[in-house]
């Protein structure tokens, strides 16, 4: 843990136990403070890879679905406009809503197919 991430290592020690001189302890006894460090510890995020704790990240894809639900049953929704964010993909730095890979919603079956035409789709298997 100590050379994944030593700064946060420190720090979470610092907080969890207000251990200031982790140096002066004996190192068995470092590595049992370590692994009882919560979930969402800095170093446990860093060593997952993982940006944002998970309790976080249930709460956002929560708020994003009950977004476009209530997004959903608007005048905007039924002519493609104003589609919310997805805070989700905000926190993970993910996509923005804009530019390429951007997700298009249709209103009806012919923006669709004008859509799919125009972005060189060819036949969607309609006949």
């Amino acid at each position: 843990m100590l050379a994944a991430g030593r700064d946060e290592l420190i720090c979470d020690l610092a907080e969890t136990y207000g251990l200031l001189d982790w140096q002066a302890v004996p190192v068995r006894t470092l590595a049992t403070l370590a692994a009882g460090l919560r979930p969402d510890a800095r170093i446990r995020l860093k060593l997952a890879g993982q940006t944002v704790p998970m309790d976080t990240l249930l709460a956002a894809g929560t708020l994003d679905r009950l977004s476009w639900l209530v997004w959903a049953q608007t005048e905007e929704a039924r002519s493609g406009r104003g589609r919310p964010r997805s805070v989700t993909d905000l926190l993970l730095g993910g996509e923005t809503g804009e530019g390429e890979g951007a997700v298009a919603a249709f209103a009806t079956a012919e923006e669709f197919e004008a859509a799919w035409a125009a972005g060189g789709g060819g036949s969607h298997g309609r006949n």
